[in-house]
């Protein structure tokens, strides 16, 4: 069965992105980005909220700018041809490779588990990653643990009302300080 994965970048105090909605500290270095560069391979289709969408679409047609360094060229030929669910209430239409969720988040999750791949189903935004991690629905959690204090913001992880074992799987520090942290959901 298909591994269902949340993975982002957080601040050292657990946000996604600090109170006034900036994520800048997150700006990878070529570590890091050579890393998640690696990890895209390894995903057969993502899961997006819109904010994250919307987010994302900058890689559509990052191509056209003259000044982006040969990774980022990397990045996004990994990224576009991806397939995307988006899930909102607000979007009618979105771009690419990137199709509107039809069902429910466990429908959707449900019906990708059931279709033939290897690859993970990969999840990204705390939204849409605290509706998934409430219905007991994600398998790993990847952390990319940047050394800062934001002080507040959206949390990674969501509130929860069950405990939840986690085993590590892999740690992993980049040059910039960044920590790599893999936990699987312990079953």
């Amino acid at each position: 069965m298909r591994s269902v994965t949340y993975s982002m970048g957080v601040s050292l105090d657990g946000y996604i992105v600090g109170p006034d909605g900036d994520f800048d500290w997150t700006a990878p270095d070529d570590g890091v980005f050579r890393f998640w560069i690696d990890e895209i391979r390894k995903v057969d289709v993502h899961l997006l909220g819109r904010r994250l969408y919307e987010t994302m679409l900058y890689w559509e047609t990052v191509d056209q700018d003259p000044s982006v360094d040969d990774s980022m060229l990397e990045w996004a030929a990994l990224w576009n041809p991806l397939p995307k669910v988006v899930f909102s209430t607000t979007l009618s239409a979105v771009e690419g490779h990137a199709r509107l969720a039809s069902g429910s988040l466990a429908e959707e999750i449900e019906r990708l588990r059931a279709e033939p791949g290897e690859g993970d189903i990969a999840i990204g935004g705390a939204t849409l990653a605290a509706e998934a991690a409430a219905s007991g629905l994600i398998d790993e959690y990847q952390l990319m643990v940047y050394p800062v204090l934001v002080g507040g913001g959206i949390p990674f992880f969501p509130p929860h009302q069950r405990r939840v074992d986690l085993e590590l799987v892999e740690t992993r520090t980049h040059g910039s300080r960044v920590v790599h942290l893999r936990y699987r959901v312990a079953r």
